[in-house]
C-alpha cells in the first residue's frame, strides 16, 4: 500500500484525535516500518491493518466508521493535490461513472504500483448509478465515504446504500441516487 495512504490516514488521525492519539497508535501497533512513513515508499497492508486496529480500541469506535471517516477524509486530500482530475467533472455521478475509464487511470500514472479496486458499473441514468466494488482488501467503508463526498463536492445530496455480496466485504453492490 502507498505511503501516501499512510501519511493521509496519520494526518486525519491527528486533526481528529491529536497528535498523542497518533503516537499510541504507532507504539501499540509494532510496526515494521516502525510508524514511519514516506508517501513514495510502499508498505504492507498489514500495517495499515493494524493503525486502524490499534486506533479502534484507543478512541472506542468501530474500525468501519473509523474508515468511513478517512474516505470522507481522503477525498478532500485528494481533491486538493490534483484538482485537475476532479475539474473535468460537472456532476458526481459522471465523476462516480469515470472511476475505471479515467481516474484509477490517473492514479496508476502517479502510483504505478497502486493496488485499486475495481467498480463495475451495472446501471447508470442522469440521477443514480449501480456499481460492484471489488478489493481484496475490503475497504469498501472507505469508499463509501469517498462516495459521499463526491456528492458534497458538487453540492448534491444522494441515498447511498450497500449490499455485501461477499461476506467479508470483497466483493459489495452500491447503489446511489441522487435526490435535491
Amino acid at each position: 500500500m502507498k505511503g501516501i495512504v499512510f501519511t493521509e490516514f496519520l494526518e486525519m488521525v491527528e486533526s481528529e484525535f491529536g497528535l498523542e492519539t497518533v503516537d499510541n497508535i504507532i507504539e501499540k501497533s509494532n510496526l515494521p516500518s516502525e510508524g514511519i512513513y514516506t508517501s513514495v515508499a510502499t508498505y504492507e497492508f498489514n500495517e495499515m491493518v493494524a493503525l486502524i486496529t490499534q486506533l479502534s480500541k484507543e478512541v472506542d469506535l468501530p474500525a468501519g466508521d473509523l474508515i468511513y471517516a478517512f474516505g470522507l477524509y481522503l477525498f478532500s486530500s485528494l481533491k486538493n493535490a490534483h484538482p485537475e482530475v476532479i475539474q473535468s467533472y460537472k456532476s458526481p455521478i459522471g465523476l462516480l461513472y469515470s472511476i475505471e475509464d479515467h481516474i484509477h487511470v490517473h492514479v496508476k500514472k502517479l502510483y504505478p504500483e497502486a493496488e485499486l479496486p475495481t467498480f463495475k458499473i451495472l446501471e447508470k441514468t442522469d440521477s443514480s448509478i449501480s456499481m460492484i466494488y471489488s478489493s481484496s482488501r475490503g475497504l469498501y467503508r472507505l469508499a463509501h465515504g469517498l462516495i459521499e463526498k463526491a456528492f458534497e463536492h458538487f453540492n448534491g445530496k444522494a441515498d447511498i446504500t450497500y449490499e455485501l455480496l461477499k461476506e467479508d466485504g470483497t466483493e459489495v453492490k452500491f447503489d446511489v441516487v441522487q435526490h435535491g
